[in-house]
């Protein structure tokens, strides 16, 4: 089954910077390349802060575009990885890793049956 594995940034606590930003890059290329060598990793990405998105609507015919995320909320998404992996219980050990690498919540959700195929 594959499973999206989402970071959770608290983008009001300043991301790490120097020594603590190269050791977090340096944890999470750990988990990465462990991933790739079990043969899990579909892919797998950061991202940039939410005040870089753009939202796209169409509504009636009607397209409008919205800098910046939807959501009001504290945790927006930083980054992700997909996965093929047996099941949940294998998901979350690799959520727990990702978690320990990132120093964040990992939230799992596994893709609808249609994009299992």
């Amino acid at each position: 089954m594959r499973y999206m594995m989402s970071v959770l940034n608290d983008e009001s606590v300043p991301p790490p910077t120097g020594a603590d930003r190269d050791a977090s890059l340096a944890r999470v290329g750990v988990v990465n390349d462990e991933m790739q060598a079990k043969g899990i990793w579909v892919f797998g990405g950061g991202l940039r802060p939410s005040d870089s998105a753009t939202v796209v609507r169409v509504q009636d015919g009607a397209t409008t575009m919205t800098d910046g995320p939807f959501a009001e909320t504290k945790e927006q998404l930083g980054g992700f990885w997909v996965i093929e992996v047996a099941d949940l219980d294998e998901a979350l050990s690799w959520a727990q890793k990702c978690a320990e690498a990132c120093w964040g919540p990992i939230e799992v959700r596994p893709f609808d049956g249609l994009s299992q195929s």
